[in-house]
């Protein structure tokens, strides 16, 4: 075997053990991944503030100290909505389904002679009984938390080490790339340098840029479904905001559940025109505007290729598959680029 069929047999060996062992591993490495995603996108900011003379640990503390009040702050405005939203939500059901039952049976009767009858007074009195019984959403949670104390105290790790993770992360951020730039081999050093560039521009303008496309549609989607007068505007408007990194996904699905509301809550059809109406000019926006200002057509990401990654990872390595889907896909798109620029320039390629 020639030097070169050996060293390629060797870093094959590494590849294939590296991936046996992010699949072995992957229930305890999502801690760790989402830590490093949000090291990468808050570094750019903690590499400002250090530019100021300001020790980079502070920095760090500043930068995630802002970062935690802005989740809780959040937390604490959308928790009680919410709760509000979906009490509102049980005390509308039986409404509707005295609805369907006055609109529906008789069409059931009438076609296949079906007699069908329930005392829907009564069902609206379960269902709210059941709802003040548990005490909202953490009355809800409390036998959860008696039954599954294991799974509880393994959710609280995980979200206790994403901070602590990424606190390290972020103040030996450059020493760790450099200690890692000292592990490649020295001829391939120029070419992986310039690989992982292009890699770092393609996830720093897409997981930059989708984050605020996230955000803008979040506050489009909720702005737009109250003023077209949808009750349930504040959750559905999240919702399909902050699904628009799978390609269509927000829009779908937060126009069925957006349909369905309406037509449970407006008596004409003109209140489900005027939601339709948000969401078309939601999705001429975000294609039309926001995505190509924020990300850009530079990434070369193909929204199949966003979907297949998502769904495949997410099969093999779970919630962790999710978290790696984005940049793995990055890393194989920008070295299928390098593959081909190799492959047309082979002699395998231009022999006739």
């Amino acid at each position: 075997m020639t030097p070169s069929r050996f060293a390629a047999v060797q870093w094959l060996s590494f590849a294939v053990v590296a991936a046996a062992l992010l699949y072995l591993l992957s229930p305890i490495l999502t801690p760790f991944v989402a830590a490093g995603i949000l090291a990468y996108i808050c570094n750019p900011l903690v590499q400002r503030l250090s530019a100021r003379k300001m020790p980079r640990t502070l920095a760090v503390v500043l930068v995630m100290g802002g970062l935690l009040l802005l989740s809780g702050l959040l937390l604490l405005i959308m928790l009680p909505l919410l709760e509000k939203e979906v009490s509102l939500f049980v005390t509308r059901v039986p409404d509707w389904i005295e609805a369907a039952r006055v609109r529906l049976l008789p069409q059931l009767q009438q076609w296949f002679g079906v007699s069908l009858e329930w005392d829907s007074q009564a069902l609206k009195n379960l269902l709210l009984s059941h709802w003040q019984s548990a005490g909202g959403v953490a009355g809800k949670l409390l036998p959860w938390l008696g039954t599954g104390s294991g799974a509880i105290i393994g959710v609280m790790v995980n979200l206790l080490l994403i901070p602590v993770a990424m606190f390290y992360l972020l103040r030996d951020w450059y020493a760790l790339v450099a200690q890692l730039d000292e592990l490649i081999p020295r001829d391939w050093h120029a070419k992986v340098t310039e690989i992982a560039v292009e890699v770092d521009r393609v996830l720093a303008e897409f997981l930059r840029g989708q984050i605020a496309v996230m955000l803008l549609m979040s506050a489009y989607y909720v702005a737009a479904l109250w003023l077209a007068g949808l009750e349930f505007a504040l959750p559905i408007g999240i919702l399909a905001g902050m699904l628009v990194f799978v390609p269509y996904l927000g829009m779908i699905l937060g126009l069925s559940l957006a349909t369905l509301a309406a037509v449970m809550q407006f008596p004409g059809f003109s209140g489900v025109l005027w939601v339709w109406a948000a969401f078309g000019a939601g999705q001429l926006l975000e294609g039309m505007a926001v995505t190509p200002w924020l990300v850009g057509d530079r990434i070369g990401l193909h929204p199949l290729a966003v979907i297949f990654a998502l769904l495949a990872f997410g099969q093999v390595f779970g919630f962790f598959g999710l978290l790696l889907a984005l940049p793995m896909s990055a890393i194989l798109l920008v070295a299928l680029r390098h593959g081909k620029v190799w492959y047309l320039a082979s002699e395998m390629y231009r022999k006739p």
